[in-house]
């Protein structure tokens, strides 16, 4: 495996100040669009780096399930290890890339969980199966194996068959509210574009960045 040979150059676009919209939501969104008709692989797929409260990074990877006016929102095990981050240190990073374009999005800012209103609200619009897996799995923690796993989840298929399945106290969803987005796009010579939108006294400043 030689890897300093694993290269490309990229050609198929670029990134202007003077063509970009000045809300950077309208941006994300249009690009978004374009991953979802590029056919990727789960154009809303982004890793969300935490830390804990003594620094120690994280990083894996969720799905965006809204994008609000005022942020992103995804859904996890508020008991998981990201949960457990972001209880201690409530800022985080999102990270979407999508190669078939050569482009990427970084979102920087802070979280807060959304209400139990809009989280019992996802949760009964999940497939029985996913609820039912929110259910019986304690996001993070050891398990003795799968086989106990699944004796769990069929036990709860057999016990929810025909009844709603209650919203668990840990489960439920976060807002990403950013103070800053990068958009990157890939360009030839390694000289990349990257427009970062700061939000400076409630105006996004657009500024360039080195490649």
């Amino acid at each position: 495996m030689v890897l300093h040979d694993m290269r490309r150059d990229y050609r198929q676009d670029d990134l202007s100040e003077s063509e970009v919209d000045a809300d950077p939501y309208v941006l994300f969104k249009t690009w978004f669009g374009h991953a979802a008709e590029a056919r990727g692989n789960e154009p809303n797929a982004m890793s969300i780096a935490t830390a804990d409260a003594t620094g120690n990074p994280s990083v894996r990877t969720v799905l965006l399930k809204e994008v609000e006016p005022d942020g992103f929102v995804f859904f996890t095990n508020y008991e998981s290890a990201k949960g457990t981050d972001l209880a201690a240190n409530p800022r985080a990073e999102l990270l979407f890339y999508w190669g078939e374009l050569e482009r990427q999005v970084r979102i920087h800012g802070s979280i807060e969980k959304v209400s139990r209103e809009q989280s019992l609200e996802y949760f009964h619009s999940r497939p029985l199966g996913s609820q039912l897996g929110a259910m019986v799995s304690h996001q993070s923690t050891v398990i003795p194996s799968r086989d106990q796993l699944e004796a769990a989840y069929a036990d709860l298929l057999t016990k929810y068959a025909d009844k709603p399945v209650p919203l668990p106290d840990y489960w439920g969803g976060y807002r990403l509210q950013p103070q800053w987005f990068e958009f990157w796009q890939g360009r030839t010579s390694r000289l990349h574009d990257r427009l970062r939108y700061r939000l400076d006294q409630g105006t996004w400043v657009i500024e360039r960045l080195a490649p």
